[in-house]
């Protein structure tokens, strides 16, 4: 009597689990992504032929880091609510850096006030 429920293990290695597809679907950080944004269009490379990616890899969007099978499906992917909050974080600030953190914990530069005079 007593003991776990027997259908939780079950749950887990459910592939459908929302869990274990967001791993399927890596993205790129917020770092890369906005310095990618900072490049100007020379700077920018056009996208190679992939027939592993979605529509040989030419339809992507840079914001999201994700490529789409048609230019349709990508028209259709900016409108969505995802690439529109993904657009304003982008455009908003810089993101943080590992500085900024050490700041904020009390790990930046010494402040140790005004030098002294000694004679």
């Amino acid at each position: 009597m007593g003991g776990k429920c027997p259908h939780r293990k079950v749950k887990k290695r459910r592939y459908s689990h929302k869990t274990s597809r967001r791993a399927k679907f890596l993205v790129k950080g917020d770092d890369a992504v906005y310095e990618d944004l900072q490049k100007t269009d020379e700077q920018r490379k056009p996208l190679p032929v992939d027939e592993d990616l979605p529509g040989m890899g030419q339809y992507y969007c840079l914001h999201c880091d994700r490529y789409f099978a048609s230019v349709a499906v990508r028209d259709e992917h900016f409108k969505t609510k995802r690439h529109k909050k993904r657009l304003k974080l982008m455009m908003g600030s810089a993101p943080h850096t590992q500085l900024d953190a050490d700041l904020a914990a009390g790990m930046g530069m010494p402040d140790n006030g005004p030098k002294l005079m000694s004679m």
